[in-house]
């Protein structure tokens, strides 16, 4: 897939394949100007954040504007790899919106603790996932990548 430079980038933490077509499908709906790509968890996240291994083109692989993160995938949770991210020079300051099946309010201290720019619970109907997705317009639209990121 090429990437259009002139858009701005999600990339999506999501293990479920369900929940990637609904994403898909909410992102087209929202009509935000910008492309999307998913990682299916948290150390392919941050692989790709940091352009390491596979993610090291960043031509093919551009650093993104916005991350959408699930907190409970395998391998590396959202959690954890918010944690990294947080403790990274070159990602601190990047925004992080987390998605998650979670209700728990201690999941909810805990990212906002950790520096998450907002925090849904996963909807049970369509058009209430579209508004989440809305959500994210400011970052596309507004705020640039971190410094020590960027291509």
């Amino acid at each position: 897939m090429q990437y259009d430079r002139q858009r701005p980038l999600v990339l999506i933490a999501e293990d479920d394949a369900d929940d990637r077509l609904l994403a898909e499908e909410a992102f087209r709906v929202s009509q935000i100007d910008c492309d999307i790509r998913f990682v299916a968890d948290g150390e392919q996240l941050l692989a790709y954040l940091r352009g390491e291994s596979e993610f090291s083109d960043r031509t093919q692989y551009p650093f993104p504007r916005v991350v959408l993160l699930d907190l409970n995938m395998p391998r590396k949770d959202g959690r954890e790899a918010l944690a990294e991210m947080r403790a990274d020079p070159n990602l601190s300051g990047l925004p992080v919106m987390v998605l998650t099946t979670s209700r728990a309010q201690e999941d909810r201290s805990r990212v906002v603790q950790l520096g998450a720019c907002d925090f849904a619970t996963k909807p049970t109907r369509f058009d209430e996932l579209v508004g989440i997705v809305r959500r994210l317009q400011h970052w596309c639209s507004h705020a640039p990548a971190p410094v020590g990121a960027r291509p």
